[in-house]
């Protein structure tokens, strides 16, 4: 199968932005780039553990309601949501109503709340992960299998290493752009010029 498709522009892109329209833009301005925001790590692994069996397009046509649900995720006001807020989601139209991963939000954001204290931040304890890309096509690697042990240690729940390794390569811990993809380069920039906490440079 052909690892590569042209774009709108005529230049070549990773295949999967094939699957629809709306992934086209998120593949050339997101995917990939390394996040160091506490805030968009806490959402995007969130929304990957919404993403559980269902295709990432539901949840990208929802993600402003899901932000709005989740007030941002903000991990201090999400760690604080009742029952109440539970059942007020479970009635949300306008995200995935799933109890347990309703709940998983909830829990993980006390769980994040808990790295943040000591690792001093959620960017700090991510890439402390972070993974070289290897050819080929894999749906898991070492460093998110690891992840996904320590996440589950510390009580986080929707985070297999599935799950954990699609949150890196969103996250820029890995450049997993095919290398003909016309974004791989603006990546390989990207993570080149990126201080990830901790003082390490990120690889290409």
């Amino acid at each position: 199968m052909e690892r590569l498709i042209a774009g709108p522009d005529g230049r070549p892109r990773c295949r999967w932005c094939a699957a629809a329209p709306d992934y086209v833009a998120y593949h050339d301005t997101e995917w990939g780039f390394p996040v160091v925001d506490d805030r968009r790590l806490f959402e995007k692994i969130c929304l990957e553990g919404f993403q559980s069996g269902l295709s990432w397009r539901t949840i990208l046509t929802k993600r402003e309601n899901f932000r709005a649900a989740f007030h941002g995720f903000d991990l201090e006001r999400v760690a604080r949501f009742t029952e109440t807020d539970v059942a007020r989601l479970l009635q949300d139209s306008g995200i995935v109503r799933h109890r347990g991963k309703i709940e998983a939000v909830v829990n993980n954001a006390a769980r994040a709340r808990d790295l943040v204290a000591e690792r001093g931040s959620l960017a700090a304890y991510f890439w402390g992960f972070e993974a070289q890309a290897v050819p080929g096509f894999r749906a898991t690697a070492p460093e998110s299998v690891a992840l996904s042990k320590d996440l589950k240690k510390r009580g986080w729940r929707f985070v297999g290493p599935t799950t954990v390794y699609a949150f890196m390569q969103a996250m820029g811990l890995v450049n997993d752009h095919d290398p003909g993809c016309v974004i791989h380069g603006e990546v390989a920039r990207a993570r080149a010029s990126f201080l990830p906490p901790g003082g390490a440079k990120a690889g290409a």
